[in-house]
């Protein structure tokens, strides 16, 4: 669960998301994600653009802005296609996050 920190409504659209907390979960840049905020229930699409490392900003842009406040709670979800012979050892990768969006466990 991460905490949304900005919200700009002045972009064309995505989330930016700290590099840092990308690299730790395999988030590559541009990379189609599903958001659900936990404050008003809203599930939504959008892409990714890396943040400044170390910044632990979690902006929702554009029409997004639209989906969530700051101080929102959201899940940040990316997905994969995999066959039966990559599912069986296949782990997702999950970071959960502190109010300041600090790693607490992997």
């Amino acid at each position: 669960m991460a905490t949304v920190t900005e919200s700009n409504i002045s972009y064309e659209g995505s989330i930016t998301i700290d590099q840092e907390l990308m690299e730790l979960v395999g988030i590559l840049p541009y990379e189609q994600v599903m958001i659900s905020n936990v404050n008003n229930g809203e599930r939504f699409e959008t892409y990714v653009i890396p943040g400044k490392v170390g910044s632990r900003q979690i902006c929702l842009n554009g029409p997004t802005a639209r989906k969530g406040l700051v101080g929102d709670k959201i899940i940040i979800f990316s997905y994969c296609l995999l066959d039966e012979t990559q599912i069986k050892d296949f782990k997702p990768k999950i970071i959960k996050l502190n109010e300041s969006n600090e790693p607490v466990s992997s």
